[in-house]
């Protein structure tokens, strides 16, 4: 016997519907056991009363009428008791070969042991009847509890719809099931299927199961079937189905297939059936409840992100562009006498904010096309020193007092796209400014690193990161709470952003305390295989 569970993991082995006891197989095995146990019953007289001169064997019988009665019911133990009671009387009471008998007592010993047989076949057969009940419950419970356990651990419901299906199988008797899901018929489309793979057939008709509230049982009415279902049934198979509901509306279908031979399912086998129908209604709906939730909190991360971002974005691009308009202003006052050097510092002050303004901008839509997954990156051979000098000089006008150390020189050559690369130095770097006080040591270093890459570290002396905050600096919108002064300054996109263009490049970026006791930012990149000869060019 196979070992079924619906989960896909071992369980507990359900009864094959070859040992069912014996009465549910054909009336003529059944008669069979009567006879053969009459028979037999017969010979173990004969041979106690012609043998072993036992006066009154006839009570040989009952085993013949208990076996009966426990293959064969009530019915056939009461054939197996009045078959004994005429064999006795013509086989062996006077006169023989007769069904007369002369003297009452033995008419009295043949009805006491009538009434006998009778009723210790009857009383077997009940008991027989109760254990039938009894198996039968047991293995409905047993496949009902596979189905809601599959059901209570699943990740999603159309995954342990196969589990579910091959259960069903074994323990309704069915020869194929298969779970078509969808709101109506034209809808239905196969969701899981117990079968080989090929498409599920169909027939001229099919039995629907029409359920009732209340204790009524349900009952198998035969319909025409729908047109346009593909495969061919053969005359030996009947097609079964079971609406799938759950809150009046129709969310499929369970379509069973069974042999014309089988009969009918029993009520074990339609009550599991409904039952998982039922059970599978349930969840389908859990999961669209689930679904619509989710929907409904990503919209409103949305909408909350979207605030934050109108926010701080809002605030960033206000100071850069007062700033401009304050020294645009200064330029164009008529009254003021500027001499070269303050015009030339009001100047320099409107390309520094401009160039602030287009870096939000820039990271902005970076973030956009990160997102989108439209960023596509270069595979070039990158001189990392050259790049790091580019990216200090960009910042060295907002560095101030602060002391930058290079330590790259010799680096290995890497693998990436140089605008994607310097961008993301270029936020790394700011970063490291924007957010340390003046007198901070800002250090960016190179290493080469196991499986062949080169790591640059971007590293300051400033008051550094909470622990906790470390792994979600690199998520959008974030900014550190700073004790008694709020968050910090920015909207929180160019860790972000740069960690999206590092990854973009086969790269990897991570945040640790630095040893300065600060921050350190480290970028793990791929290590470019040159030749000797053009490295040493």
């Amino acid at each position: 016997m196979r070992d079924v569970s619906c989960d896909g993991t071992r369980g507990v082995t359900p009864y094959h519907r070859s040992v069912l006891p014996i009465r549910h197989g054909p009336r003529i095995l059944r008669l069979l056991v009567g006879v053969v146990g009459v028979g037999l019953a017969t010979l173990a007289v004969a041979a106690l009363e012609g043998f072993a001169k036992v006066p009154d064997a006839s009570s040989v019988y009952l085993v013949a009428v208990v076996a009966t009665a426990i293959a064969a019911g009530t019915a056939g133990a009461v054939a197996a008791a009045v078959a004994s009671i005429l064999l006795y009387d013509y086989l062996f009471t006077q006169p023989f070969h007769t069904l007369t008998v002369a003297d009452p007592g033995e008419w009295l010993s043949l009805v006491l042991l009538l009434f006998v047989a009778v009723t210790v076949g009857q009383l077997t057969a009940l008991q027989r009847r109760r254990a039938d009940v009894a198996l039968a419950r047991e293995r409905e419970a047993r496949a009902l509890f596979q189905v809601i356990r599959a059901l209570a651990i699943r990740e999603s419901t159309d995954a342990v719809l196969p589990a579910i299906a091959n259960a069903l199988v074994e323990e309704a008797a069915m020869d194929r099931v298969w779970f078509a899901l969808g709101t109506d018929d034209a809808r239905e489309r196969v969701a899981a299927d117990s079968g080989d793979g090929a498409p599920p057939p169909s027939a001229g008709s099919f039995a629907v199961l029409h359920r009732t509230p209340g204790p009524a049982a349900a009952k198998w009415t035969r319909v025409r079937d729908m047109p346009g279902r593909r495969g061919v049934a053969t005359s030996e198979d009947r097609h079964y189905r079971i609406r799938i509901e759950a809150g009046g509306a129709t969310l499929g279908s369970i379509w069973a297939l069974r042999g014309r031979s089988a009969g009918e399912p029993d009520r074990t086998a339609t009550r599991l059936l409904a039952a998982a129908a039922d059970q599978v209604g349930q969840a389908l709906a859990q999961d669209h409840l689930a679904l619509e939730a989710r929907q409904a909190e990503i919209a409103r991360q949305s909408d909350a992100l979207k605030s934050a971002l109108l926010e701080s974005v809002s605030h960033d691009l206000r100071t850069p562009l007062a700033s401009i308009r304050a020294s645009a202003g200064t330029l164009m006052d008529p009254d003021l006498d500027l001499s070269p050097e303050d015009a030339r510092a009001s100047a320099t002050s409107i390309d520094r904010e401009a160039e602030r303004l287009n870096e939000l901008v820039a990271n902005l839509l970076d973030l956009g096309r990160i997102e989108g997954g439209a960023l596509r990156a270069a595979n070039e051979v990158l001189d990392v020193e050259d790049l790091v000098n580019r990216v200090v000089g960009h910042v060295e006008q907002r560095v101030a007092d602060r002391v930058v150390e290079i330590e790259v020189r010799g680096a290995p050559a890497v693998r990436g796209d140089p605008v994607l690369l310097e961008e993301a130095l270029l936020n790394v770097v700011d970063n490291a400014v924007r957010h340390t006080p003046r007198g901070t040591r800002i250090r960016v270093a190179t290493a080469a690193i196991a499986d062949e890459q080169v790591r640059v570290t971007v590293e300051d002396s400033g008051p550094g990161v909470p622990a906790d905050a470390l792994p979600r600096l690199f998520e959008k919108f974030y900014r550190v709470p700073q004790a008694g002064s709020g968050s910090r300054a920015g909207i929180g996109i160019g860790l972000a952003v740069a960690r999206g263009l590092v990854e973009a490049m086969d790269g990897h970026v991570s945040a640790r305390p630095s040893e300065l006791g600060g921050l350190a930012i480290d970028i793990d990149l791929r290590l470019a295989q040159v030749p000797a000869a053009l490295a040493a060019e």
